[in-house]
């Protein structure tokens, strides 16, 4: 027990220093709200590796310490949504076996997305916020299989030289 809450709170360390890595990467397509997310590489490594609860405390300290530090209230309420629906979402596709951590992590790329756009109409009252999806979801989608490949190779050296797993 204490060793998977050591590991979580490592993870949540290193997801900190990568949303802090990412405040300075000039990453702009010239549409707001897309980023590279490379914290999230941290929570998709963190599903396949530690149990669920250790791994939703991975996710909730990112996104509240990370948003209190580089962002503001409503990219809190934005992140909260999208990180609860794209992990639940990752959760479920993991438990099933049948996606790669590519297609999982791509899954809850465009899930963070639909969490973000469907948070933002029940804020600002505003439906046509919803045309803004397609864009996000296909950022979602690349950003996600990105997050994906690089977790996948984390996953197999842990995997390699750690002796437990997410059960």
């Amino acid at each position: 027990m204490a060793r998977r809450v050591a590991a979580a709170g490592i993870f949540a360390a290193l997801a900190l220093v990568c949303s802090y890595v990412e405040s300075f990467i000039p990453f702009h397509f010239g549409v707001p709200g897309i980023k590279l997310g490379l914290a999230n590489i941290v929570v998709v490594t963190a599903l396949y590796f530690l149990p669920v609860p250790e791994v939703c405390f991975v996710m909730f300290l990112k996104i509240l310490i990370s948003g209190l530090l580089f962002g503001n209230l409503m990219s809190l309420i934005y992140s909260f949504a999208g990180g609860i629906l794209s992990l639940a979402v990752m959760m479920i596709l993991n438990k099933t076996g049948w996606f790669s951590v590519l297609g999982v992590s791509a899954a809850g790329g465009v899930c963070h997305n639909i969490g973000q756009i469907a948070a933002a109409m029940l804020v600002t009252g505003v439906p046509v916020i919803a045309y803004y999806l397609p864009v996000l979801m296909g950022a979602g989608i690349l950003t996600g299989c990105l997050i994906g490949l690089v977790s996948g190779r984390i996953l197999k050296i842990l995997k390699d030289h750690f002796s437990f797993s997410n059960s």
